[in-house]
């Protein structure tokens, strides 16, 4: 196969190329580019609505899908140890921006999780994820290596910190979410079967404590058994345009579900998608997810580095996790969860977020960090 650079290239690039992982490389970009297709389907009903320019959320989500492939590559260049350093740098941002929401924040929905920055709306939890991801990967790995050094306590008092600060805005899926980057990176650090079973245990009672204590949580799951018990509405429009598309959808721009639909561009994109191009599509969609988690698992388990196993595991459980609550949501499989369709959903900050996380997972599953790594 013919590419820009050849094998003899030495340039930073060059050199790049032939170490990424092509098969994940390719997955990830083919979901920007479903990502670009359906913004045009799914964003000028909400603009209109707005009273907005027709292509102005378009051109929005355009701009950070271009910064987000530039954060991606940028990451994708990084050594293991400048990815550690940027990460915990971030991570101290994230920290005080997020403390800063509660102050100052936008309240969007009865939940205040957005913080105006140079004239720019920044969600500091979807950028904390990533950055927590390796940031807390780095100190369990040191913690093993160094006996003294209680890296895994130091872990666990940051994810405590970031759980407090989450559910105080409240948002209780993004602290699931961060909860299953902490729990798994434990489980394969090689953490106790007690402490396994203590851990499930603290996060099944986190969950029936989420139920009585956050009256919004408490509704959807209400709403989910008993659809007569609240407003199903987004839901149940959803289903039908399921059922509108058919396997093979009703073509480009013509489904009528994201007319009325409110969250049809972020939460229920999946629904625009089964409407207008069918249930293959969609099929599609699910399986390039499937394949970036399972390859970039592939990828490290073939090595030998802590850290690495570590960080990209907390990273693509995230980028899963998160993929499977919108699916799951948008087909009614599971009480319905705010979260954006990774890629695909319209959203600066998760843009910025994931491309920053995948960069990591570009870089430090590449032929030359993975040889350096386990040395």
């Amino acid at each position: 196969m013919k590419t820009a650079f050849a094998r003899t290239d030495n340039s930073i690039l060059g050199r790049w190329w032939w170490s990424v992982d092509h098969f994940l490389l390719g997955a990830l970009f083919a979901l920007l580019g479903i990502g670009i297709v359906l913004s045009f389907s799914a964003t000028p009903p909400i603009t209109e609505r707005l009273k907005l320019e027709t292509y102005y959320l378009i051109k929005h989500q355009i701009v950070f899908l271009f910064l987000s492939v530039i954060v991606m590559i940028g990451i994708s260049l990084q050594t293991p140890q400048t990815i550690r350093r940027l990460s915990c740098f971030i991570l101290f941002v994230t920290f005080i921006l997020l403390i800063l929401v509660l102050v100052h924040g936008s309240q969007i929905k009865g939940s205040s999780r957005w913080i105006r920055i140079l004239g720019i709306s920044v969600q500091p939890s979807e950028i904390a994820k990533p950055a927590f991801a390796v940031t807390a990967a780095w100190l369990i790995a040191l913690g093993k290596r160094q006996e003294k050094f209680q890296g895994t306590l130091i872990a666990g008092f940051i994810y405590a910190v970031l759980a407090f600060l989450l559910i105080k805005q409240p948002d209780f899926g993004m602290t699931v979410t961060l909860s299953a980057i902490f729990g798994t990176e434990l489980f394969l650090s090689g953490i106790s079967m007690l402490w396994t079973y203590i851990l499930a245990l603290c996060g099944i009672s986190g969950g029936i404590a989420a139920y009585f204590l956050f009256p919004h949580v408490q509704s959807r799951i209400d709403r989910y058994f008993n659809p007569e018990a609240g407003d199903t509405f987004q839901v149940r429009t959803a289903m039908q345009a399921f059922k509108n598309g058919g396997l093979f959808g009703q073509g480009p721009g013509e489904g009528r579900i994201k007319d009325i639909l409110p969250d049809a561009h972020t939460d229920f994109i999946m629904a625009v998608a089964a409407e207008e191009y069918g249930l293959l599509i969609c099929l599609a969609i699910t399986a390039l997810f499937a394949i970036i988690v399972l390859r970039g698992f592939y990828l490290i388990f073939k090595g030998k580095n802590l850290f690495t196993l570590l960080a990209v595991s907390g990273l693509l459980v995230q980028f899963g996790l998160q993929a499977l609550i919108n699916i799951a949501s948008t087909l009614n499989m599971i009480p319905t969860k705010g979260m954006t369709l990774p890629f695909i959903s319209y959203g600066g900050s998760s843009l910025l977020s994931l491309g920053f996380g995948m960069g990591i997972v570009l870089a430090l599953t590449s032929s030359t960090n993975m040889v350096k790594e386990n040395r």
